[in-house]
């Protein structure tokens, strides 16, 4: 438990985060990386370049300071930070090395006449608060996820069983264990963590789960990106018989059991979770409204498994909106409010689960709040680091 005096002088460095926070966390970042290589396969060097990782993290640490009377108020941020590092299997000894990374940032960005000896030691205390209620919280995460039928605990073996070309830009994996043992159920929504070897070199990653496992196989679908080194290594090099290491499933973004009706709405290669949703919520009877924008037909994914889906189900309504004209959709241009007015059922009293690129997060996220969707009933997940909407 922090002192009073300690978390007083956590708080009043909240300015200082509002204004230099990312500034701060990206000399953390390089510190960190440039003097502890053997972290950097737990971060995405994409969203270091692209700033998306510091961003989120200085986002992170402000929240922290600003609630830290009143931790309770974090609980979201916390069970994604929590799922994120049981995803990628960061241990308990990785802490330390972070919170030395750290505070040697503050004192260096901010400076001895700010960075002072109690300024200094409040922030480490608060950093060992931190640190350990999140290892405990993935210590028994860990631990239930290796005692549940078909867990297990690290990395575990598994050998590609089948790849399929759902797109020009979109290939699914099909992963079975090496040691033709049972595997992990997971609730639709959730990713699992991957470690493959590139070059010599460690690359974690975290990928949607994009279909319920069936006859003990997960499944990915991954979008080739411009420069993405994993994603490329997949979609040109990743052969059926190769081994990879994946990491049980993990993730807070899931489909909850309900009566209402359920939207699900998709950009682009965001669509891989709610495909596991789709499937799951269809044997429940409710209705089901899938809306999925892509940029053209040629890079859509799977509209063909959801149109049978949809021919055998009445439940299920599905509206496909894409960005160039050349096919067959519902619509052209940019998914809007009008168009969700036009599709969603006219009882806004729905459970809403969107992702897709942030800017089309952020603007469904603004239409279903006019349409008069709750807030508290419109979810959403970010593909890597997270962000405000």
């Amino acid at each position: 438990m922090l002192s009073a005096q300690d978390r007083a002088i956590v708080k009043s460095t909240v300015p200082l985060l509002e204004s230099g926070g990312e500034a701060l966390i990206t000399h953390f970042y390089r510190t960190l990386l440039d003097e502890n290589p053997g972290v950097r396969p737990l971060f995405n060097q994409a969203n270091q370049a692209s700033g998306d990782q510091p961003r989120a993290l200085a986002n992170g640490v402000l929240m922290y300071a600003r609630h830290i009377d009143e931790l309770d108020q974090l609980g979201g941020l916390l069970a994604r930070i929590i799922n994120k590092h049981v995803a990628l299997q960061i241990q308990a000894e990785h802490y330390p090395i972070v919170g030395a990374c750290l505070l040697r940032a503050i004192e260096t960005v901010l400076g001895s006449e700010i960075a002072t000896p109690q300024v200094l030691s409040a922030w480490g205390n608060a950093y060992q608060q931190l640190a350990d209620i999140l290892i405990a919280a993935e210590a028994e995460v860990y631990q239930q996820k290796a005692e549940a039928p078909g867990g297990w605990r690290g990395g575990r073996d598994f050998r590609l069983a089948a790849r399929v070309q759902e797109s020009e830009e979109i290939v699914s994996f099909y992963f079975e264990p090496v040691d033709g043992q049972a595997i992990l159920e997971f609730s639709a929504g959730q990713y699992i963590g991957i470690k493959l070897m590139i070059d010599g070199e460690e690359h974690r990653r975290n990928y949607s789960l994009s279909a319920l496992a069936k006859a003990a196989r997960y499944r990915i679908s991954v979008k080739r990106e411009a420069g993405g080194k994993v994603s490329n290594f997949l979609h040109d090099h990743l052969q059926v018989g190769d081994q990879v290491q994946l990491f049980p499933p993990a993730g807070e973004f899931v489909l909850h059991a309900g009566s209402k009706p359920l939207v699900l709405i998709s950009g682009g290669v965001g669509i891989t979770p709610t495909l596991a949703m789709l499937e799951a919520a269809l044997p429940s009877g409710r209705a089901i409204y899938f809306v999925h924008s892509a940029r053209n037909a040629a890079v859509q994914g799977f509209r063909a498994w959801v149109d049978n889906l949809a021919s055998r189900h009445p439940q299920l309504k599905a509206f496909y909106c894409h960005a160039e004209s050349g096919g067959q959709a519902d619509a052209i241009g940019l998914l809007d409010k009008a168009l969700l007015a036009q599709w969603l059922p006219s009882d806004r009293d729905v459970d809403a689960y969107f992702l897709g690129p942030k800017g089309f997060m952020k603007a469904v996220k603004g239409h279903l709040k006019a349409l008069g969707v709750p807030d508290g009933q419109a979810h959403f997940e970010f593909f890597g680091p997270a962000a405000e909407l």
